[in-house]
């Protein structure tokens, strides 16, 4: 039995070794790349990479610890075939992987993923045709060599124990069995990455703004397999019709005034507001989005919705910018998050965010506002991790990130991470020790914050009770929380140099009853308040939360030609439409036309408007364009 259970622990430690020190080669293969990185660096890849090297050694001790179960009841040369031909595979595998990685790095940017096999299974002959044919066989022997000394360190360390021994007492083979199942059923914990509510994902070890620390701790085994447990043709989605129709078409949907607006000077905008309607009274304001979860039109008042809910957001439309008819685009946070921060419209059956070598070269809005001289840094209760999303955000020019690890455990008392309330608490803190900071006094270096709530979502269980419906009770909680944040920083001194934007990152909870193919599903609010914003003022152009880029650095005279997907809603001269997708369709919204189009039926289920059909082929050939994009990236 103790030969079992040691070389089970063995054979899982083994493993993480191996990948831990994968990185450190890594880093001195490219040591040209990894110049000035101090130790610390170093030890912080290793360490910060881990999460991905414990979860893939818990998938590849699975097969030993069944193995070893098996050993206790028969020590067959079957079974001694397959223990040793399984770290003959590991090793092979492991060594081809590595390798491969270790060459494509310099070239394509990014670890390992199911890219390469596409493209060689595809066509090997023009996969290798810019390798040297020396490159190729010392590719090859760098392969054999790695894997020979890969089998050489299982077979000391694992092979040559005779854990194989037959057990002859019957009750100890069932205690054996016993103890060697619930260790091996115990490595659900690191393949998974514990309880939390995300599962394990290469976004778990970005930690820095240097993206070169953050490729180094990502181990290229498990990116491969989470690429090719989603990899999909993206370019072949979607094929609605000639791409040069599509291309015709999407033509007349994007900003046709960009260039004119990237050539304004700041002190233009404020000269005439009434031709480029300046929203802000001042050149570089501080910026500071409030991402609402779920949040709709239906809770306010002001949009035609349930009264007594949003009072707070209500009160602020008063003196505030509002958008009447604004729309979310899609159903949930990953999809909506990239929306409002990259300008990148949501997919209908897959997630961009799930891809980090794609996020990492679409435009966003803390990149361009970060070059512009910006300070970025985001503020979340919940796990920064899920789906993906600190990756994301480190490669979308956020600084720094405070997410729930960044809280006491004893605040950590939601499902979600910490309650809203704690959240603005923590950003208002930061806010008050900037205006006592003596040494920022004058300064002229303005910032970009985002605080993305999380408490009102199921199970709605929040610090506050108010109404009796909890789905209702939880927005107003919110509500009340982003009421008390604005009457306290209102007295800082912050507050008259600051846009606030509000917006949900979807439409959720309420109501209850509401389908995934209804418009109303979608509409959303849109609220620009604070003391650098010109209002009140309602505005009822048709957009959605991909629009909200180009428009704010429309504002700010900054360039956004990048945004190819954004629409700068305050140019009478761009077009005016709403979009949004859902599992599996699409909405394209205008004032003419509202139209909603199931594409797994090919159908269109919502059609209203004076010029009905109008929008069909216009919203066809957005979302074809859209996976051409995504495709390419």
């Amino acid at each position: 039995m103790k030969d079992r259970l040691i070389g089970f622990l063995k054979t899982y430690c083994l493993f993480i070794c191996i990948f831990a020190l994968q990185k450190p080669f890594f880093m001195l293969f490219y040591r040209s790349l990894y110049e000035g990185v101090s130790w610390t660096e170093w030890l912080g890849v290793m360490w910060h990479g881990l999460p991905l090297d414990l979860s893939l050694a818990g998938y590849l001790t699975v097969v030993p610890g069944l193995l070893f179960i098996c050993s206790a009841w028969t020590v067959s040369n079957l079974l001694r075939r397959i223990w040793y031909g399984y770290f003959a595979f590991v090793s092979v595998l492991l060594s081809v992987i590595f390798t491969v990685d270790l060459g494509l790095y310099e070239y394509w940017g990014f670890r390992l993923d199911a890219t390469p096999l596409f493209y060689f299974f595809s066509s090997p002959k023009d996969a290798v045709a810019s390798v040297s044919i020396w490159v190729v066989i010392g590719g090859i022997i760098a392969m054999v060599a790695y894997a020979a000394a890969l089998y050489g360190i299982f077979h000391g360390v694992l092979l040559r124990k005779r854990v194989f021994e037959r057990m002859k007492i019957p009750y100890r083979r069932l205690r054996v069995s016993g103890v060697l199942l619930l260790l091996t059923g115990l490595l659900f914990i690191p393949i998974r990455g514990g309880f939390t509510v995300s599962t394990m994902n290469t976004g778990k070890v970005y930690f820095s703004t240097d993206q070169r620390l953050n490729h180094a701790a990502i181990n290229p085994a498990f990116s491969l397999m989470e690429s090719l447990s989603k990899q999909k043709d993206f370019g072949s989605q979607y094929r609605f019709m000639e791409a040069d129709a599509a291309d015709r078409i999407f033509s007349g949907l994007t900003d046709p005034a960009v260039p004119m607006w990237d050539g304004i000077s700041a002190d233009s905008l404020q000269q005439a507001p009434d031709s480029l309607h300046s929203l802000f009274t001042t050149k570089r304001p501080d910026v500071l989005f409030i991402i609402m979860e779920s949040f709709s039109s239906w809770l306010m008042t002001t949009l035609g919705g349930e009264p007594g809910v949003a009072v707070q957001l209500d009160s602020l439309a008063q003196e505030g910018v509002l958008f009447t008819n604004f729309y979310a685009n899609s159903f949930r946070t990953d999809r909506g998050l990239v929306a409002i921060l990259s300008g990148y419209p949501a997919q209908p059956t897959t997630s961009i965010m799930k891809y980090p070598r794609k996020t990492q070269s679409i435009p966003a809005i803390a990149g361009s506002l970060k070059n512009a001289g910006y300070r970025t840094k985001y503020y979340y209760g919940g796990d920064a991790d899920f789906t993906n999303m600190r990756s994301y955000l480190m490669s979308s020019g956020f600084e720094d990130i405070v997410a729930d690890r960044d809280f006491p455990v004893s605040e950590r008392l939601s499902k979600w991470g910490v309650h809203d309330h704690l959240v603005f608490r923590r950003l208002l803190d930061d806010l008050k020790a900037e205006a006592a900071d003596s040494t920022l006094a004058g300064r002229e270096t303005p910032h970009f914050r985002v605080l993305q709530t999380s408490s009102s979502h199921e199970p709605f269980e929040v610090p506050y009770s108010r109404l009796a419906n909890e789905r209702l009770n939880a927005f107003a909680y919110t509500d009340s929380c982003i009421g008390d944040f604005v009457k306290q920083f209102r007295r800082l001194p912050q507050w008259k140099n600051t846009a606030v934007v509000l917006v949900p990152d979807h439409l959720g909870a309420y109501p209850e009853r509401i389908g995934n193919l209804e418009t109303g599903r979608y509409r959303i609010p849109l609220l620009i308040v604070g003391g650098a914003v010109r209002g009140p003022e309602r505005i009822g152009v048709y957009g959605s939360q991909q629009d909200i880029a180009a428009t704010l650095l429309a504002q700010l005279s900054i360039p956004h030609g990048e945004f190819t997907f954004s629409k700068d809603m305050l140019n009478p001269a761009s077009p005016h439409f709403a979009f949004f997708t859902v599992p599996d369709a699409f909405g394209f919204l205008t004032p003419d036309n509202q139209l909603i189009f199931n594409n797994e039926a090919d159908a269109i289920v919502v059609d209203e408007g004076p010029k009905k059909g109008q929008n069909l082929s216009l919203g066809q050939a957005y979302l074809q364009k859209l996976y051409d994009d995504i495709a390419k990236r």
